[in-house]
């Protein structure tokens, strides 16, 4: 397949935000956000009005936009860094690259200011390899190719949906994890792009993430929320099952998911021990969401992501619904997700 020439104008950055004060943020991303255009997302529980130095093209939206779109409905929440979704959902542009606040741009083995959005939208523009991985990565990068073996039938690739990036400094690990390792930082930097082989799952943090939102929009939902849940990363797990949705569309519609480059430096937040208490039922209900996923499939007849995600949440509350009333409340945010995507995409829905 041939490569994809994404222009600038075809792109919107999506900003979740949790803090008031964006004024060393932006400055820190001016060389790279300057040339886009940017939605800003407020928490809705977030009060303090916004601080944003000049010189950039932005949308600012806040609870009441939020309380105007979606109106009386219980099933969505947008609350902390799941306010980014409302962006994914206003958004008029073909690719999203969403950053979170408490990320600034890193630098590489050389000390190279890394560009994060040229890279993701490279991931984006040049084809993936889900069928057959490739012992070099991937071959579209510069100075890479396809290893011998690897068959020809399969080398013009599929269409790359979705690109993960990471992080370095604080990895995204989970609570338990940084609780046991306060000091554990990242400072491995690896020069690698990869395709995730079809019918794997992964773990796709929402931090530093790229993609298609033609292809696959509607599968970047808010829709698991624990009972518990606070608003720092560690706390939630609504970009876990999201990015499970958002892997089994992929899988079943033939496109493609890469992860690697571009990573970012993330900045420490929080306390682990505290959030750990918050996010335990989490990582309890990663032991029953991730077999799940493993052995979902889809009917033929969903042929676009719209389909897919509401055939998901129909086997989700069959099957999942059962053992905990937090997964009934998904799939329903999930069928409510896809009426409010179709509602905001249609114009039917006032902003």
């Amino acid at each position: 397949m041939s490569l994809a020439n994404i222009k600038d104008s075809e792109v919107d950055i999506v900003i979740g935000v949790l803090h008031s004060d964006l004024t060393s943020f932006m400055n820190e991303w001016r060389p790279i956000f300057s040339r886009f255009h940017l939605i800003i997302v407020k928490d809705p529980d977030l009060k303090e009005e916004l601080r944003i130095p000049e010189g950039f093209n932005i949308d600012v939206y806040s609870k009441s936009h939020i309380d105007r779109v979606v109106g009386s409905s219980s099933s969505i929440v947008f609350s902390g860094y799941s306010c980014r979704y409302f962006g994914f959902l206003v958004s008029r542009k073909k690719y999203i690259v969403s950053i979170d606040d408490d990320c600034i741009p890193a630098k590489d083995s050389k000390g190279f200011l890394i560009d994060a959005v040229a890279q993701h939208l490279a991931n984006l523009a040049t084809p993936a390899t889900p069928f057959f991985f490739n012992t070099l990565y991937d071959p579209y990068r510069e100075g890479a190719d396809f290893v011998r073996g690897y068959p020809f039938s399969l080398r013009s690739g599929v269409t790359c949906a979705l690109s993960c990036g990471l992080w370095l400094n604080l990895a995204d690990l989970d609570a338990p994890t940084q609780a046991l390792k306060p000091a554990q930082r990242n400072s491995r930097y690896v020069d690698a792009v990869m395709t995730i082989p079809s019918r794997a799952m992964m773990p796709i943090s929402g931090i530093n993430i790229a993609f298609d939102r033609e292809a696959v929009g509607p599968a970047l939902l808010p829709a698991l929320k624990l009972a518990g849940e606070g608003n720092l990363r560690w706390e939630t797990m609504e970009d876990i099952w999201s990015g499970m949705c958002v892997k089994v569309v992929c899988d079943h519609l033939g496109l493609g998911v890469k992860s690697g480059l571009p990573y970012v430096w993330r900045k420490d937040r929080g306390s682990a021990i505290e959030s750990l208490k918050k996010e335990w039922e989490g990582v309890k209900l990663t032991e029953e969401i991730v077999p799940f996923f493993q052995q979902v499939r889809l009917p033929q007849t969903a042929a676009t992501t719209e389909d897919c995600i509401l055939e998901m949440a129909t086997t989700v509350k069959q099957q999942l619904g059962p053992s905990d009333p937090v997964f009934t409340r998904a799939a329903e945010a999930m069928v409510e997700w896809v009426k409010l995507w179709k509602a905001v995409g249609s114009g039917s829905s006032p902003l």
